[in-house]
């Protein structure tokens, strides 16, 4: 019995030394595999034999440290080579067994084929580093963060005086430049092309002479028919004056008439005549505001089940789907309906380009007889005056001829519809306003003495 009872210590032993080795991984990972239960999720993760795995992983970086890469990567020519010659300096070049060579040395000479990591920056990117912002930017940044930098002596500058806060007081380009231009220098810099306008000057277009023709009414023994023709264009001229004028007082006596009304309106609201409105005290206003009766609560919005939010949401996401369903029908409508399409975007393009054509050329014909009655900036090029005797004004002789008109007015209203001078409101110049004083001088003061 005390046989089979050390032989059973014994085995007991072996058993537990065995599941000591077990619960430890050979590299250097935690295995802890003696666990009975594996019940939940964590004890699954926990105990689980990865030991295979590492042991693969561990074999690939081997190969990685001897060859500088996975063999699996490599191809068969760089792996394998057919030797038919042989060489004889082999034996020489392969490393030869010494007890004298240290343990130390032997590790060390067994290089990788992995490059190894800098951590620490080499010279030429602290260089770059430095070089990244430049004393003036860092200066220009300090004194817009009114950040303390240190001056002259290394005093702290104040950012509060002048030159030191935020603005910037640097040489301007102008400065920077200064003496490289000569003035008196006969080479003349090269200046860049300035494209000319697209837009057309209207002068190019306008055929109106300087000294333009007079009609045949002017004359001093004129046709009938001319001078009716005149005398009709001179009528209907003075019509359109009057009925401007007519139309600008109308409208003045509507607003007047406008406001009036307004102000008798307001009046009458308030229950009192016009002209006679009483201020309320205020004191009757407050005790009116005290005695009404309060406004009711707002009633907050309930809060929405989750059965309301999830209805809700259905019903967004189905009009979204309608939303998307029509508008993808409309594109494949208009897909199939692309030539149409661009048939009539042609067509429509083909009928803006003559319409602008023909307004281009309506207005290149109006042109040509000057920019009269147009508007040009804030004034109305003017249109003159129609010079025009009445048939009893006449006179059949150059003898008894009146001067009409006024030869600077003209030449200067034909300048103005020739483009030659912009156009603008007239403005007469106006009369010193001069006070005569009377001084009474003493001798007359006293004219009756002496009689």
């Amino acid at each position: 019995m005390a046989v089979s009872k050390a032989a059973t210590t014994t085995s007991t032993l072996k058993a537990a030394a065995a599941k000591q080795k077990a619960a430890s991984s050979a590299y250097g990972a935690p295995a802890q595999r003696t666990q009975s239960s594996r019940k939940g999720k964590r004890a699954w993760r926990k105990n689980v034999d990865i030991e295979p795995v590492e042991e693969g992983l561990e074999g690939l970086r081997a190969e990685e440290r001897v060859t500088g890469t996975f063999l699996q990567n490599k191809k068969d020519d760089e792996l394998f080579q057919v030797d038919v010659q042989g060489d004889d300096e082999v034996r020489r070049t392969l490393p030869k067994f010494s007890e004298r060579v240290l343990t130390s040395t032997k590790i060390l000479s067994e290089r990788s084929a992995v490059p190894a990591v800098f951590s620490r920056t080499t010279s030429s990117t602290k260089l770059e580093k430095r070089k990244a912002v430049s004393h003036e930017d860092k200066s220009r940044l300090l004194r817009m963060s009114k950040r303390l930098r240190k001056g002259p002596f290394n005093a702290y500058v104040d950012p509060d005086q002048v030159g030191e806060g935020s603005a910037l007081l640097e040489l301007s380009e102008a400065a920077k430049k200064a003496g490289t231009y000569d003035v008196w220098s006969e080479d003349v810099p090269e200046r860049p092309n300035v494209k000319a306008p697209q837009t057309d000057n209207p002068r190019t277009h306008i055929a109106l002479p300087a000294v333009p023709s007079p009609h045949e009414g002017t004359s001093y023994n004129p046709p009938l028919t001319a001078h009716q023709q005149l005398l009709r264009a001179a009528h209907e001229k003075e019509e359109q004056k009057l009925k401007s004028a007519e139309e600008v007082e109308q409208l003045k006596k509507k607003l007047d008439q406008a406001r009036a009304t307004a102000a008798a309106e307001a009046a009458a609201a308030q229950g009192v005549a016009p002209g006679m409105k009483v201020d309320e005290p205020v004191e009757d206003q407050a005790e009116e505001a005290e005695s009404a009766d309060p406004p009711p609560p707002k009633k907050m919005p309930a809060r929405k089940t989750k059965q309301q939010r999830r209805k809700a949401e259905r019903l967004r996401a189905e009009k979204r789907a309608l939303a998307e369903k029509a508008a993808r029908k409309r594109m494949l409508a208009t897909v199939d309906s692309a030539k149409a399409l661009r048939k009539a975007i042609a067509r429509n393009l083909a009928t803006r380009e003559r319409l602008r054509a023909q307004r281009q050329a309506a207005l290149q014909e109006k042109l040509k007889s000057g920019l009269a009655g147009q508007r040009i900036g804030k004034h109305v090029v003017p249109e003159g005056e129609i010079d025009v005797q009445l048939g009893e004004e006449l006179s059949e002789s150059l003898r008894g001829l009146k001067p009409e008109g006024n030869l600077f007015r003209d030449r200067f209203l034909n300048m103005q519809q020739r483009a030659l001078i912009e156009p603008h409101a007239p403005n007469p110049a106006k009369k010193p306003r001069r006070k005569t004083k009377e001084y009474e001088k003493h001798s007359y003061k006293r004219f009756d003495r002496g009689f």
